[in-house]
């Protein structure tokens, strides 16, 4: 090896080049089994991979990782395996939401620490794809994103059984005494039969569609099955494509520009994605420099159509997308309201990549035949919620999003689990409930609470949708007249610490409206003491006392106010 004759354009030679003590103290404590040429100069690609078997969802990166390995080989690149936190949406406590940024941090942190000049951002269950753009745009190295699909459709005596939107409908029957226990325990193993995401349109299965229309990933890559063989094809490609990307000095701004947001707005609204995409791309947007707010989620997706029939807001499943065409069908059928010049990984544009048929028009709709008129989520304002608040209206029950109703408050979780069935609750089918104490700071991370579950009482009577309201989020496999991610929180001060109950709220969608109709010099009087919203957000130790001391609010991501901007890829100083 000569070590004079390293590529000295290469970050990684900041490492492994030169004669003297650190170089030689780098190179040789990398000599595990790695040939010599692995120093002289060849892109060195990092696999973030957030493989866990404590993240259900993830537990199959391990084998995706391996043919990042060989792509990386075949193209001439040395490739690193580099394990990152990971996050089971379904089984951590508090909430998945409170570590997004932690694990962020964490991949940014490393991605610069190490000697790397490219990476693939291997990632699957919710927080985990967010989690990894952000750490990329903040870096600003070259990197590309592999999602790790969605599992197969579960099917129950005869039906298709949907992860997460039908937990939610069967519950509710149970709740309502509708359906037996024992059936609903039996559908239990028969949801989830494979690897992968859930196999609804969640956040997981949004995230990879919004990602690709970002351009962050190889074309058609996003929606294949976690257990389909094509996957491994496609990450082998990305493993090559990585290297490509340091050789052209491809990085995340370059391709994740206004124009690509605008994309992957449209995206979310064709496909009905999961609203938590909201938070998502706000603080990617806000990590790459891109000013991007929520008038602009309204604006761009307000008259899309909604052309994928997918639970939760229609019929099938992710595997039934991808036999029907998959994301690039959808796309070609919105390529007209593309951003033309947005680019990709590729260096191509998006609109050059879109190639797809229209395989089974009932999963995959066309814009004068769609599922819905208008899928765009719908941003409301008012003297509830000054800063905004979302809503989802292709999953909500039309009649509803033109409503007026008395106020039924929960000041927290636990609160609401101890009264909804309470039968002396004092509340009937036009009523709203409210819940409050779950934005970011509150619980704190925001859990997926908003699609609170109605009443017991009124089950019994029939009703299937209520009017909900909370400062929190709520499951992409969610349905329901939910609006959520209320801002400012009632944790910052936010009017919904000042909702009573009987208070009149009106939601009015189509006029982007929330109000509370109570007059100003009332609520004037209703400013809650400080031990109120003080003990909403009380912090015990550690990550949780950062994230409360520095978390932003959901209108603009969520993210923590010391990590938005770019800082880029410069080496740590010598320690040596």
């Amino acid at each position: 090896m000569a070590a004079e004759n390293i590529g000295r354009q290469m970050r990684s030679a900041e490492w492994y080049g030169g004669e003297d003590r650190n170089g030689y103290l780098h190179r040789a404590w990398m000599r595990r089994g790695i040939p010599d040429h692995a120093f002289d100069g060849r892109p060195n690609i990092a696999i973030a991979n957030t493989a866990s078997d404590l993240a259900p969802c993830n537990s199959h990166l391990d084998e995706v990782a391996q043919s990042v390995k060989y792509g990386v080989y075949e193209a001439g690149g040395i490739p690193y395996n580099l394990p990152i936190p990971s996050l089971g949406e379904t089984t951590v406590r508090t909430t998945a939401m409170l570590w997004r940024n932690m694990i962020a941090m964490t991949a940014e942190e490393l991605l610069r620490a190490n000697p790397v000049d490219g990476v693939v951002l291997l990632g699957a269950c919710d927080k985990t794809i967010p989690a990894l753009l952000m750490a990329a745009a903040s870096v600003g190295i070259p990197a590309v994103v592999i999602p790790g699909g969605p599992m197969l459709n579960g099917s129950f005596r005869g039906e298709a059984l949907g992860c997460g939107t039908d937990v939610w409908k069967l519950s509710e029957e149970v709740r309502a005494g509708r359906l037996d226990d024992g059936i609903f325990r039996e559908s239990e193993s028969a949801m989830i039969r494979s690897r992968g995401t859930c196999n609804t349109m969640g956040t997981a299965s949004t995230m990879a569609c919004v990602t690709e229309a970002l351009g962050m990933t190889l074309p058609g890559v996003a929606g294949i099955p976690a257990s389909d063989s094509r996957l491994l094809q496609k990450a082998h490609e990305t493993g090559a494509l990585a290297v490509e990307l340091v050789r052209a000095g491809r990085t995340p701004d370059q391709i994740m520009t206004k124009e690509a947001f605008h994309n992957a707005i449209l995206t979310l609204s064709a496909i009905g994605g999961s609203t938590n995409a909201v938070v998502h791309l706000l603080a990617i947007a806000g990590r790459v420099g891109v000013d991007l707010t929520l008038d602009d989620f309204d604006r761009i997706g307000r008259d899309v159509p909604l052309l994928v029939n997918l639970q939760p807001a229609g019929r099938y499943l992710m595997e039934d997308l991808f036999r029907a065409g998959g994301l690039h069908a959808v796309l070609e059928q919105i390529r007209d309201r593309l951003e033309p010049e947005a680019i990709t990984v590729t260096g191509r544009t998006l609109v050059d990549t879109i190639s797809g048929t229209v395989w089974d028009a009932d999963v995959i709709r066309t814009p004068d035949a769609p599922l819905q008129e208008d899928a765009g989520l719908a941003v409301v304002r008012g003297n509830l919620a000054p800063d905004g608040a979302i809503v989802k209206p292709a999953a909500a029950t039309p009649a509803l999003l033109t409503h007026r109703g008395r106020a039924v408050v929960f000041d927290s979780v636990e609160d609401m689990h101890a009264r909804i069935d309470s039968p002396d609750l004092d509340v009937d089918e036009s009523s709203v409930l409210v819940l409050r104490g779950c934005g970011p700071r509150g619980y704190p991370g925001m859990p997926e609470v908003a699609n609170m579950p109605l009443p017991k009482k009124l089950l019994e009577q029939g009703v299937r949708d209520m009017v909900r309201i909370c400062d929190g989020r709520m499951s992409g496999t969610a349905y329901g007249t939910v609006v959520l991610h209320v801002a400012p929180e009632a944790a910052a001060g936010g009017p919904l610490a000042l909702v009573r109950d009987g208070d009149l709220i009106e939601l009015d969608v189509p006029a982007r409206r929330l109000s509370l109709l109570v007059p100003q010099e009332e609520l004037d009087a209703r400013v809650p003491p400080a031990a109120f919203t003080d003990q909403l957000a009380a912090p015990r130790r550690g990550w949780e006392q950062i994230y409360v001391s520095h978390v932003n609010q959901a209108d603009t991501g969520a993210d923590l106010d010391f990590l938005v901007g770019a800082s880029g890829a410069a080496v740590l100083r010598e320690s040596h």
